[in-house]
């Protein structure tokens, strides 16, 4: 995706550092989700998923605000209850 711009929240910085997580994943899993999902309570929360072939095909879930411009990402994770699944 052009132009595709997000914001990280300290959250969301905090974990991607403690998880060493790469930011390349993160957006590829944003601007290319295998899956997308509602939050459950949350209406303005999505969840964005996708394996990562480098990291053995876990799934790396990426909770972000779609109704902020810039998106605003929450937290990013990998979903032990996915892997597999995608």
């Amino acid at each position: 995706m052009e132009n595709f711009s997000y914001e990280l929240t300290v959250h969301a910085q905090e974990q991607i550092a403690k998880r060493e997580i790469p930011l390349e994943w993160v957006e590829r899993v944003l601007t290319n989700p295998t899956l997308t999902e509602a939050h459950k309570s949350d209406s303005e929360l999505s969840h964005a998923n996708g394996a990562i072939a480098e990291n053995g095909d876990r799934v790396l879930r990426v909770v972000y605000n779609h109704t902020t411009t810039p998106w605003r990402v929450v937290t990013v994770h990998f979903d032990r209850k996915m892997k597999g699944k995608l």
